[in-house]
């Protein structure tokens, strides 16, 4: 399996719609549909979110959300990838790494200094991807 990554595009809103339900399922939360709908809206704008897709065999099998921001540590900013999801039927062929180096490409391009993502502790198959492509911090996350 070939993949490949592009830009979001407004054609790709009924698969990015399966497979963000599929993200969601993952993470045992649902969303009300204007939310969605807003969401899908400011991807599509780039603003101030960009979304990515990964493509094989002309399908849509992933996709990865990223948030540029300022940051009070650097005068470059930094790149929060906010949510990066692959189908079950193509993990495993590279998908995932794809979507993660185009971030870094990305914000390489912008001048961004950093990027950086959360997952769940027990996210161990996702987990061994992102320790080949980042380094674990020592931070803790804190939620109102």
């Amino acid at each position: 399996m070939t993949v490949a990554v592009r830009p979001l595009e407004r054609a790709d809103e009924a698969a990015w719609r399966r497979l963000w339900s599929g993200y969601l399922d993952y993470y045992r939360t649902d969303l009300p549909r204007d939310v969605i709908d807003a969401l899908f809206e400011r991807l599509i704008a780039g603003n101030p979110h960009f979304a990515l897709v990964a493509v094989a065999d002309d399908a849509v099998v992933g996709f990865v959300h990223a948030l540029p921001h300022a940051s009070t540590w650097s005068l470059d900013g930094y790149c929060y990838l906010e949510d990066l999801y692959v189908d079950a039927s193509a993990r495993g062929a590279g998908a995932g790494r794809a979507l993660i180096e185009a971030v870094y490409a990305e914000a390489d391009r912008r001048g961004l200094s950093r990027v950086y993502w959360h997952t769940e502790e027990t996210n161990r198959t996702a987990r061994q991807l992102y320790d080949r492509l980042a380094s674990v911090s020592d931070f803790v996350q804190y939620r109102r």
